[in-house]
């Protein structure tokens, strides 16, 4: 194992409080760390799962990755003992009498395939409600397997795995943030506890990097989607939702599974800036407001431009590809470009505020963003 260098910031150790009525998040610890504007790699909504943990006794591994934050029912009691919503292993206890707590190396473990493959920019191990059952510590580490392994080929000793955290003291009821600093694709990562405990939520912020042959055969694909590396870069508002909404796989299910900008009071508008996998020609676009219905954006402008730079303020070399038009709330909007337009950016408009669900570019890799995204995807190891 190698274990790589990580940026210290805001941490957390000891026992919180014992919960004493009201609010159970009144006490919560956390800071904000920079890595979260960055996608969750691996939210089940991309394809993400737990495939094994050596334990689960008290708490399913599977609720590690649920979107939504950690709850809880002070009253929540089942055959086991106190039903929490995270992955809780049962106490480990020592190998006699004359010696009955853990070794220095027992611990826990959980296996994650990453819904995309991507590099890592920064982790959070998030013990909510996890008050005096919490780890000592956790640490994690990551690997890059082709194909679909199973639990047995992922712990097999061929299989290299890098130290993205080392062991570190991490605290109770907390969002303990670890940013990371390692230039590579990843598939899988392994969390460790140490020695046993429970952990509420696991999220892994990073930059997707797809795989170029699959791109190629798709040809034709949504080049700003999440899953196929686009990235949203920027935005205008994010007071009640996430941009990167936007270009999650499938439709909005729910309010806040879509991108909603606070009330605006004067005569500006919200935006939104994209970068797309890599290079495209785009030939046709979708907006989408599902579940938007009376806070949905009231018009909508789509813009892009060609280059590294992207064009970092609000305005710039930009080319509008759809006018402003008017949107439907709850509707899904179908456009096709009377002449495809080859862009790295794209950005949406809308006017004056409310908010989108869904944006879609369809189109295909030029030769110069195939070339780009195979070398990117070459040089990360993938």
């Amino acid at each position: 194992m190698t274990a790589q260098q990580h940026s210290p910031l805001a941490s957390f150790t000891g026992d919180a409080r014992p919960y004493g009525g009201g609010d159970p998040y009144a006490d919560y610890r956390t800071a904000d760390f920079p890595f979260t504007r960055y996608a969750d790699l691996a939210d089940r909504r991309l394809g993400a799962g737990v495939v094994a943990a050596n334990d689960e006794f008290f708490a399913q591994r599977e609720n590690l990755l649920v979107p939504e934050r950690a709850e809880f029912d002070p009253e929540h009691f089942g055959h086991k003992g106190k039903i929490m919503d995270g992955w809780e292993t049962r106490r480990r206890r020592g190998a006699s009498a004359d010696h009955p707590w853990p070794t220095a190396d027992d611990h826990d473990w959980a296996l994650i395939r990453l819904g995309a493959p991507g590099v890592i920019r920064g982790i959070v191990v998030d013990t909510a409600h996890f008050r005096g059952n919490y780890p000592q510590a956790v640490s994690v580490e990551a690997a890059c397997v082709a194909g679909f392994p199973s639990p047995q080929e992922l712990l097999a000793d061929d299989v290299k795995w890098t130290t993205l955290v080392p062991r570190t003291a991490v605290g109770g009821h907390a969002a303990n943030g670890f940013q990371v600093s390692v230039e590579q694709r990843f598939t899988h990562v392994r969390l460790n506890q140490h020695p046993d405990g429970g952990v509420a939520r696991l999220r892994v912020y990073g930059e997707v990097v797809p795989d170029p042959a699959w791109l190629a055969a798709l040809g034709t694909f949504d080049v700003v989607a999440l899953e196929n590396g686009g990235r949203a870069e920027d935005a205008s508002n994010l007071f009640y939702s996430p941009a990167t909404n936007t270009i999650q796989p499938g439709r909005a299910r729910v309010m806040h599974e879509c991108w909603e900008t606070r009330r605006r009071r004067d005569q500006g508008n919200d935006w939104i800036r994209y970068r797309l996998a890599a290079q495209s020609e785009i030939r046709a676009l979708e907006i989408d407001t599902a579940y938007l219905k009376g806070n949905a954006a009231g018009w909508a402008t789509v813009s892009v431009r060609d280059g590294e730079d992207g064009g970092h303020g609000e305005t710039g070399d930009w080319t509008e590809i759809l006018p402003r038009t008017r949107l439907q709330p709850d509707t899904l909007h179908r456009f096709v470009l009377d002449t495809p337009v080859v862009a790295t950016h794209a950005r949406v408009d809308i006017y004056p505020d409310g908010g989108i669900s869904r944006l879609r570019l369809f189109g295909s890799l030029t030769e110069e963003g195939t070339a780009r995204l195979s070398a990117r995807h070459q040089e990360l190891g993938g």
